[in-house]
């Protein structure tokens, strides 16, 4: 990145979110979501064999039909990364939390939030489901009304672009090639809808959720030509 592009370490909360289908299987929908989600997967399958029922196992990625119940997050502090999860079952308590953190602590100017594929997932995603919830969206993350270039939020998947716009890039593809350790040593993001509903498990998700944002702090840093953080910079909050 250039010198008018680069924000400063310090000023970013880097993020990442889990999400799963707000029920269980296509059976278990609402009467009145059920032929909405028909319409919708139409749109998303890519074969004839891929029911509604079959391709509900991707609702998660849809804000309309999922739920929220990881976000992890991770800001630099004199020179220690301190990572901290919200999980949870219950998703209004969890993004409550998120937004009393946004109002207390980067509710300025010149604090952005960071993703990975940030600006067409997790930002979009965090602003639909607090508004279906009503909760007030945090300041950093109304984007109502501003421009592209207006709004707070950072990509690290836009980043790499440099104006190519063919492609995505995964961030594990990102982290082997700056030779980042993989997020993806246990779990990904595939697999997140079935533990969560068949074993509960959110603190394995959560685990896995934090590897993921690490990975985003790090690979930031090698965007600004820093070194990695080492282990005994990193802290994980409870």
């Amino acid at each position: 990145m250039n010198n008018t592009e680069r924000v400063r370490p310090e000023n970013i909360l880097f993020l990442d979110i889990e999400t799963v289908g707000a029920v269980v299987d296509y059976q278990r929908l609402d009467p009145r979501m059920k032929p909405l989600w028909d319409k919708k997967a139409e749109t998303i399958r890519k074969s004839p064999e891929d029911t509604p029922e079959k391709c509900y196992e991707k609702a998660g990625i849809y804000a309309e039909f999922g739920k929220i119940i990881c976000i992890s997050v991770a800001f630099l502090k004199e020179g220690t990364l301190r990572i901290k999860s919200f999980a949870s079952d219950n998703e209004i308590a969890l993004l409550q939390d998120f937004a009393a953190l946004l109002n207390a602590y980067f509710c300025k100017p010149h604090h952005r939030l960071c993703a990975h594929n940030g600006k067409e997932f997790d930002f979009p995603y965090l602003c639909r489901r607090m508004l279906i919830n009503k909760i007030p969206l945090p300041a950093i993350l109304d984007a109502a009304g501003k421009k592209p270039w207006e709004t707070q939020f950072l990509d690290t998947m836009e980043l790499w672009r440099f104006g190519d716009y063919k492609n995505y890039t995964s961030l594990d593809l990102l982290a082997a090639v700056f030779d980042i350790p993989s997020p993806k040593d246990d779990i990904n993001g595939s697999m997140v809808h079935q533990i969560y509903w068949e074993s509960g498990d959110i603190q394995r998700i959560a685990t896995y959720c934090e590897k993921d944002v690490l990975t985003i702090v790090q690979l930031y840093l090698c965007y600004c030509g820093l070194d990695l953080l080492t282990e005994d910079k990193i802290v994980f909050v409870k």
